[in-house]
């Protein structure tokens, strides 16, 4: 009952944010990553109530079902930014990918939430306040402000994970964990950040 659950709010997560990029017309960008960080902050939790089987096979059925509406234009609010981008179709491999590397709760939800969050609020921030510090990376525009914003997130989800004072050690470790992870979002194209960034986070974690 409740991966059934699971899954009927983020189609209404997703319907909501269709109907508001119709009817009010914010940015494609805008209007993506707020379904991003709403959907991601969802997934991270889910460990906490869902079994890790539920949640790999219902990255696998989201992955499905991304795939079919990126195909017939389902939902156009998620699939409307200009570029070739295919980070929907990430996110859904990653949200099966971190749950096979990781059973622990915690990390599960930081690596989640590095992609969610860190990416999203980067993408808003840089948006609005990135106009003067633009930059091109593969031929994708970025911004010094959406940059420091996702690094600064990153830190602040490995500082959470830790529960105490880090000793010196393991905050440069995570400052450069976390310099890893803000240079990966930079050069990977057409929406991979949202599959190698989460990796990295678990991977290192674990």
């Amino acid at each position: 009952m409740l991966p059934i659950l699971t899954i009927v709010i983020v189609f209404v997560v997703l319907a909501i944010n269709e109907l508001w990029w119709r009817f009010k017309k914010p940015t494609d960008e805008i209007s993506r990553k707020t379904v991003h960080i709403l959907v991601g902050c969802f997934v991270a939790f889910w460990p906490y109530y869902l079994s890790w089987t539920d949640i790999e096979l219902i990255g696998v059925a989201f992955f499905v079902g991304v795939y079919i509406s990126k195909q017939f234009k389902l939902f156009k609010a998620i699939h409307s930014v200009q570029r070739s981008t295919y980070g929907e179709l990430f996110f859904a491999i990653s949200v099966f990918a971190v749950a096979f590397i990781t059973h622990d709760k915690l990390v599960y939800a930081t690596a989640i939430l590095s992609m969610g969050l860190a990416d999203g609020l980067a993408a808003i921030f840089g948006t609005y306040f990135g106009q003067r510090n633009r930059y091109k990376v593969f031929g994708i525009t970025k911004s010094v402000v959406g940059s420091l914003i996702f690094f600064i997130t990153v830190v602040a989800l490995l500082a959470n994970y830790r529960h105490h004072v880090l000793n010196p050690h393991e905050a440069l470790a995570y400052v450069v964990l976390a310099l890893i992870a803000t240079a990966l979002e930079n050069v990977s194209i057409g929406g991979l950040d949202n599959l190698s960034v989460p990796l990295l986070i678990a991977l290192w974690l674990r």
